[in-house]
């Protein structure tokens, strides 16, 4: 039981790449508690939840001829960057040397890479801070890829993965989450991601989007005329990211202790105001009680609280939910205003609500909050009188979604100058969909065109239908609503 083991402090060099004792001589467990190994576990196993739950929740926001393709592009983000994260990512993420914007490669291939204490803290070592870490590297560009909905070819998608991971989401999580890193030197609190997950998603996805162009039939002031083809799907994802988030935010502590415990807490909680807030945003226009504005409202109070969780109060955790839930409802009507195709609304949700997020930690930030695991020190935010938080929190949101967006534009422009990587699909293919055009597979064998079950019965065999009545006639036109 974690407590019942006098742990042994760790005398391996510290300050660079050390694997620390030989395993053959020494047992290099008793550095550590053994509680904080299994809730650290957990939750890398929570976190790498999500992913799949992500391609759940853009498929069913999607169209039945986009669906498989969703999951299939979350599923082929674990795979690439787990990969990229064993090859160089986790190295360049969070070697305990490196400048202030990019580590070294002092971790190559996970070389050195055992039982130091991590950059992240000492309670746990640079093995299992790796796998844990890994986990955020490869949800990120999951999450932005949804931006390639019903038009983007997969292999592009693929190499983006990995060049993105490399290029973007290394860097902004170097400087936010390790010592060295420039945001985290400045006093910038980013818990769990606000700024390497959610800003940098939100703003490669806007990026992704305007790089690819609109779909074939979108209007300006209405998208297109499709709506989510798969609610409960929607649901099954919401439900695999809201469980997930415990170990996103709550692992965060990265030791079993009462910080952990409050981030999840204030997770949960600013889950369930964000969901009813958007809720009622939505009845208030429709007099409709909306499922997939329930989900839409949870991940949005899921994004804001993210950066907060291991800083704020549960009486704050309610103003995340009800400002989250407000600001990205309201963030969805932006792509119109841009005349930008951004399908599954990344930006509004994941962009913006990241960005109040983080603001709001420059107000909310408690020093005796953060000071629940035992160790950390913050000046707090605007609630301790420290009002240049606010200020630090403004840089790093301006600069993770500015480096984002540019380099996501610069990335793809090059991928789609390569000869066999071009980034739109072929207009035959998109038409049929991308599930049919670069999977051969699909979500369903079958899925009814009609709405109503009557559209497709002949008159005859309708009861007290005369001949030569329109109702129940089959039309001429069936609108492809899914």
């Amino acid at each position: 039981m974690s407590g019942s083991v006098n742990v042994t402090e760790y005398t391996g060099i510290t300050g660079q790449a050390d694997a620390g004792y030989s395993s053959g001589e020494t047992n290099l467990n008793v550095f550590y508690e053994s509680g904080d190994f299994a809730w650290i576990l957990t939750s890398s196993a929570l976190v790498l939840l999500m992913i799949p739950g992500v391609g759940f929740f853009y498929s069913g926001l999607a169209r039945r001829k986009s669906a498989l393709s969703l999951i299939m592009l979350s599923m082929l983000s674990v795979a690439v960057v787990d990969f990229q994260w064993f090859f160089w990512g986790y190295s360049l993420t969070f070697s305990h040397t490196g400048s202030s914007f990019i580590g070294d490669l002092s971790n190559f291939g996970l070389m050195k890479t055992l039982a130091q204490p991590s950059v992240g803290s000492t309670k746990v070592p640079d093995l299992l801070f790796c796998l844990y870490q890994g986990m955020f590297a490869a949800i990120t560009p999951a999450l932005a890829i949804g931006a390639a909905v019903d038009r983007a070819r997969i292999l592009p998608c693929i190499v983006f993965i990995f060049v993105w991971s490399t290029i973007v989401y290394d860097p902004i999580a170097y400087w936010t989450w390790n010592s060295n890193g420039w945001s985290f030197k400045m006093g910038g609190l980013d818990f769990a991601g606000g700024t390497p997950v959610h800003i940098s998603s939100g703003a490669a996805a806007l990026a992704f989007s305007i790089m690819l162009g609109k779909r074939t039939g979108y209007a300006k002031s209405a998208g297109l005329p499709y709506r989510p083809h798969n609610v409960t799907h929607i649901v099954l994802g919401t439900v695999f990211l809201w469980v997930g988030w415990f170990g996103f935010n709550g692992g965060s502590a990265l030791a079993a202790n009462l910080r952990a415990i409050m981030a999840c807490i204030v997770t949960h909680l600013a889950a369930s105001v964000g969901g009813i807030t958007w809720v009622l945003l939505d009845y208030r226009l429709e007099k409709k009680w909306s499922v997939v504005g329930f989900c839409s409202g949870a991940i949005s109070g899921l994004v804001a609280i993210t950066p907060a969780s291991g800083f704020v109060t549960p009486w704050a955790a309610v103003i995340y939910g009800i400002v989250g839930g407000i600001v990205c409802n309201f963030a969805t009507k932006l792509k119109f205003l841009m005349g930008v195709d951004e399908a599954l609304d990344i930006f509004a949700v994941h962009a913006v609500g990241g960005i109040a997020g983080n603001l709001l930690t420059g107000i909310f930030a408690a020093d005796y909050i953060a000071a629940l695991d035992g160790s950390t020190e913050i000046p707090g935010g605007w609630i301790n009188h420290n009002y240049i938080q606010l200020g630090y929190q403004i840089a790093d949101s301006v600069a993770g979604f500015s480096y984002s967006f540019v380099l996501t534009c610069v990335i793809l422009f090059l991928i789609n100058l390569v000869p066999g990587l071009s980034l739109r699909l072929p207009a035959e293919e998109e038409a049929i969909g991308v599930d049919d055009g670069q999977l051969g597979e699909f979500a369903y064998d079958y899925v009814e065109l009609q709405r109503n079950t009557s559209d497709g019965i002949p008159n005859e065999l309708l009861p007290g239908t005369r001949a030569g009545s329109s109702k129940g006639s089959v039309p001429e036109k069936t609108t492809d609503l899914v």
